[in-house]
């Protein structure tokens, strides 16, 4: 009993890191978007170091794939171990009385959020691999704010950005003041932490579906 505890454990503590590095990259990622909207220049310079960086490319982006891949995985284990846990008639399950709407619905929230990614990396990560790769096109220091805007000029597909900011938003709400209790923090600044967690939930997905909206309604005219 006490090794399945410990593996249990294990899995939870490597869930909340993957999950802590996934929101480091989250504030990374809505400062630099957030730039497309306050200052087209400064977007085009910080995305074009992001995207001819070697440390960015061949360093810290294999690193950010591998932690989306580890957080989803341990995601579904830890889910399929629920749901075993919950057949076994000493331990009583009873849904809500137990746990939040958000709390038990994390797996559905995360595989929307999975699909989304997988949209985002066609429509951004695809499209450089083409650009500089395949393509071998010569480096372009100001073409980045002209593609972003372009990607949201289809009405469907900016719907699709902000539903999946919204359902992150209700992901961040659990998972991100969970990963703390997940690695034993529990003090004075608990409070303050469920506080702050709580406000990074609403407020950075709110920002991203902002930028979303801004460019659709903000299209380049020619």
């Amino acid at each position: 009993m006490s090794g399945l505890i410990t593996s249990s454990l294990a899995r939870k503590v490597v869930m909340a890191l993957s999950g802590l590095f996934l929101v480091i990259f989250l504030v990374l990622h809505v400062s630099i978007n957030l730039a497309s909207v306050i200052s087209p220049d400064f977007f085009n310079e910080a995305s074009h170091f992001m995207g001819y960086n070697p440390i960015v490319q061949y360093a810290m982006q294999p690193i950010l794939i591998i932690g989306v891949i580890v957080h989803f995985v341990m995601g579904f284990v830890l889910e399929a171990k629920n749901r075993s846990a919950r057949g076994i008639s000493y331990a009583k399950y009873q849904g809500s009385a137990n746990a939040s709407w958000v709390s038990r619905n994390m797996i559905y929230s995360g595989l929307v959020i999975l699909a989304f990614l997988g949209l985002h990396f066609y429509d951004f990560w695809v499209h450089e691999m083409t650009y500089k790769y395949i393509e071998a096109n010569p480096e372009d220091p100001t073409r980045y704010y002209a593609e972003t805007v372009e990607k949201f000029a289809p009405f469907w597909r900016t719907i699709i950005y902000v539903v999946s900011f919204g359902l992150l938003g209700l992901h961040l709400w659990h998972g991100f003041q969970s990963s703390f209790q997940s690695m034993g923090v529990n003090n004075k600044y608990t409070p303050a932490i469920k506080k702050f967690t709580k406000l990074f939930a609403v407020v950075v997905p709110l920002i991203f579906a902002f930028i979303a909206l801004y460019h659709h309604l903000n299209p380049i005219t020619h």
